[in-house]
């Protein structure tokens, strides 16, 4: 990955598109709101995969992230609260606690900020 400074911030292409990021939000992604977006998005592909591995059958999954920063110390990031919200008609719910685990275990962006950042994820179905 290469990011070129423009006038206001960063950007960057990839295959999908252009992304620009900067600290102001009129010109771009800010860089907290990339960091909670991979680690929610990347739990929720994961959660997608192993319920449908298990073969739970479900119409939509939406995510709620409440973030705890820190206006101390750079506003870092110390906690992200991840509300997962399963729609669907019978879905069982110690199938979906089971997936739960196994998707954090094997969500990429919570593994990599897991020893500086408190990472929660609870459910409810509907």
């Amino acid at each position: 990955m290469e990011y070129k400074m423009m006038e206001n911030g960063f950007q960057t292409e990839f295959d999908y598109g252009k992304l620009d990021i900067s600290s102001d939000d009129q010109h771009g992604f800010r860089p907290y709101a990339l960091l909670v977006s991979s680690v929610a998005v990347c739990s929720g592909g994961v959660l997608r995969k192993v319920l449908k591995k298990m073969r739970v059958d479900f119409d939509d999954i939406n995510i709620k992230a409440d973030v705890k920063r820190n206006p101390n110390i750079a506003d870092r990031v110390e906690e992200i609260n991840l509300h997962f919200t399963i729609y669907g008609k019978d879905i069982p719910e110690k199938k979906v606690e089971k997936a739960m685990e196994l998707t954090r275990k094997n969500c990429s962006m919570v593994q990599s900020v897991l020893d500086s950042i408190k990472v929660e994820e609870t459910f409810e179905l509907k």
